[in-house]
């Protein structure tokens, strides 16, 4: 866990004059966000980013995942995915976030009091696009993010450059960790609420992300050369006291959104039957911690995905809610950037894979281990030598490994239907009433805003995804 934020608005506080003879100077617009310090875009971005995605995880993210199930305005959870309800839509925030951030990126390359800012800008880039690309597959990057000075009509670039391109997401995720290593000034990194200012935790962080996205894109690249020399390296997130995270409070607006909103919004979340199934049969005590028992029963009772409410009566009563974490105590909560336990279960899947020369068995008990610390909830001393174990007859070591980081992506904006996406673990329930003809959807649709506002672009990529299907695969997820 880390620093706890208290943020109440961002005030840009811009100098302005009161009067002026410059034509220039008068119709310059004075709340323009390049005037704005790198410190306050800096917060912004991280708490804006981190607030959103944490909420879009547990109200969509975790519907496509199946972590949780919802009883009403269900319609993304029978995957009509082109109809958002009560969440959705995440291109607005990759992309308000990313033109921030990218302001940040051109005040450090530009002005040398701010070249602290260049190493953190520049891996909070790849660790957004890299969020975007892997829901949406092809989208505007390389013209996307300077509105002020570019064009408002920005073509698209495919994955394949976004992830490998000069100005891509492994390339700036070396280039941060140059700019900081390169950086020899005193000037101190604020607005910091990941790590207080601590460039080397920045290096640690970008070189998780390195493995993470290394290995997304393994089926597509022979990634094998640049993990090992990661791992020879040791300088990534090993313990969750260097999580790239940060603290929701129990109190507004600082608390977890879901515990702002009223009751009803609450409680149309229930337990998915995917995760109470996987969760029984592994006798895994977070069950306690993600989910409260049903109120009629006071037994842990999930529901099928993608219910026809119309047809299919649901007593709230017989279902489990999301625990206390998600509302009454929402300090257990963290907005997770990265983490150790997905960086161990990441290099521990590229050792059962032959990515890497490492202690496969080691790196997944290690991560499961983090996983339980970092959900707050004591690892029964069984529980790796039972239907958890490494070797579980009933089970691969490989589906062993996902499904744990599965179960601990919970919330995390949409990472346990990327990784389901990728590896095919663990094993989905059909939703009940399907409105993908039983398919499980591979992509995010494209919003329709995109049609209106970048039309002979969208076109494009319409074309190219089937008109914007949810069944065309992005470039690394190989079938």
């Amino acid at each position: 866990m880390k620093h706890f934020l208290y943020i109440t608005s961002l005030l840009l506080l811009l100098g302005m004059s009161s009067c002026t003879e410059d034509f220039e100077e008068i119709n310059t617009n004075p709340n323009d966000p390049v005037s704005v310090q790198p410190s306050l875009l800096l917060r912004q971005v991280i708490y804006d980013y981190g607030e959103q995605m944490s909420y879009e995880g547990f109200v969509a993210g975790d519907l496509l995942s199946q972590h949780r199930t919802a009883l009403d305005f269900n319609l993304f959870d029978r995957h009509a995915l082109k109809s958002p309800q009560l969440g959705g839509n995440p291109w607005p925030i990759f992309y308000t976030n990313l033109r921030d951030n990218q302001i940040i990126l051109q005040q450090a390359q530009t002005n040398l009091t701010f070249a602290v800012y260049e190493g953190p800008a520049l891996i909070l880039k790849a660790y957004m696009a890299a969020g975007l690309t892997d829901l949406f597959g092809d989208v505007p990057y390389s013209e996307a993010f300077n509105g002020i000075d570019g064009t408002v009509t920005p073509a698209y670039d495919t994955q394949e450059a976004i992830y490998t391109g000069a100005d891509g997401i492994l390339a700036n995720l070396d280039a941060g960790i140059a700019a900081i290593e390169a950086y020899e000034d005193v000037i101190p990194l604020e607005g910091d609420i990941l790590y207080g200012g601590d460039l080397q935790a920045w290096v640690r962080f970008a070189n998780s992300l390195k493995i993470k996205h290394l290995l997304r894109i393994s089926d597509r690249v022979d990634v094998s050369a640049d993990l090992q020399a990661l791992v020879n390296e040791d300088n990534f997130i090993t313990s969750n006291s260097d999580n790239a995270v940060f603290n929701f409070s129990n109190t507004e607006p600082n608390s977890f959104r879901l515990a702002q909103l009223r009751v009803g919004d609450f409680n149309n979340f229930v337990l998915s039957e995917t995760m109470e199934t996987i969760l029984l049969d592994l006798e895994d005590t977070r069950l306690s911690t993600f989910f409260r028992p049903a109120s009629s029963t006071d037994e842990f009772n999930g529901l099928i995905n993608g219910i026809d409410a119309t047809s299919t009566a649901a007593v709230l009563g017989d279902l489990s809610l999301a625990g206390t974490a998600f509302r009454e105590d929402t300090s257990v909560l963290d907005a997770n950037f990265m983490t150790a336990w997905e960086t161990s279960l990441a290099l521990a899947e590229a050792a059962q894979r032959g990515l890497i020369t490492v202690d496969a068995q080691a790196l997944y008990e290690n991560g499961v281990t983090l996983a339980f610390e970092y959900w707050q909830t004591p690892l029964p001393v069984d529980y790796l030598t039972g239907n958890a174990a490494f070797n579980n007859a009933d089970s691969s070591p490989l589906e062993q490994i996902l499904t744990q980081k599965w179960i601990a992506n919970i919330i995390n904006g949409y990472e346990g239907w990327i990784e389901y996406r990728r590896t095919g673990f663990p094993e989905f329930m059909d939703v009940q009433a399907s409105l993908n003809d039983g398919l499980i959807p591979v992509r995010m649709p494209y919003p329709s805003e995109e049609e209106a506002l970048n039309a002979d672009n969208y076109q494009t990529a319409f074309d190219a995804t089937d008109g914007n299907s949810l069944n065309v695969r992005v470039w690394w997820d190989v079938d």
